[in-house]
C-alpha cells in the first residue's frame, strides 16, 4: 500500500466505478429487503429508482430513506477497501450518485421530490466524508518496523 508515482489507468478507474456501483446497489437491496420487505408484498426496482417512494409521509417511505442512508454508510466502507485513497473518495462518491441520478431520470423521470434530493445529497456527503475519514485513518497508521538485534 505504498503510493508513489501513480500511472493513470482508465480501465482500473472504470472497473472501480462499476464495482462500487454494483456493491452499492447490492447493499441497498439488502437494506431494502430488511427494512421495506417486511412492509410490502414485493420488492421491485421502484424502491431503487423511483423518486416517489422516497417520502417522509409514510412509514414505508421512512424505511426507504433509512435504507438509502445505511447504504451510504456501507458505501464508505466499500470506499475504504476498493478505492483506498482519501483524496479520491469525493470523486468516486459523486460519480456513484451522478450515475444513480441518470438511472433515476431514465426510470421515472426528473426527481421532483425535495425529499429525494435531501436524502441523496445527504447520502453523498455521508459516503464521501466518512470514506475520507476511514481512508485517512488507515493512511496515517504507524508502519511497524521490526528490529533485529545482532547477537554479537
Amino acid at each position: 500500500m505504498l503510493y508513489g508515482s501513480v500511472v493513470w489507468d482508465p480501465w482500473l478507474i472504470v472497473a472501480q466505478i462499476g464495482c462500487l456501483q454494483c456493491i452499492y446497489y447490492l447493499t441497498l437491496g439488502i437494506f431494502l429487503e430488511i427494512l421495506v420487505g417486511t412492509r410490502v408484498s414485493r420488492i421491485s426496482l421502484v424502491y431503487f429508482f423511483d423518486y416517489a417512494t422516497v417520502t417522509a409521509s409514510t412509514v414505508t417511505g421512512w424505511c426507504v430513506i433509512a435504507s438509502f442512508l445505511l447504504s451510504s454508510v456501507a458505501g464508505a466502507g466499500i470506499l475504504l477497501y476498493l478505492i483506498e485513497r482519501a483524496k479520491k473518495c469525493l470523486d468516486f462518491s459523486a460519480t456513484l450518485y451522478i450515475i444513480h441520478l441518470f438511472i433515476c431520470i431514465v426510470y421515472g423521470g426528473w426527481p421532483s421530490s425535495i425529499t429525494w434530493w435531501i436524502v441523496n445529497v445527504t447520502g453523498l456527503a455521508v459516503m464521501a466524508l466518512l470514506g475520507e475519514y476511514l481512508c485517512i485513518k488507515r493512511e496515517l497508521r504507524e508502519i511497524a518496523i521490526t528490529r533485529f538485534r545482532s547477537s554479537v
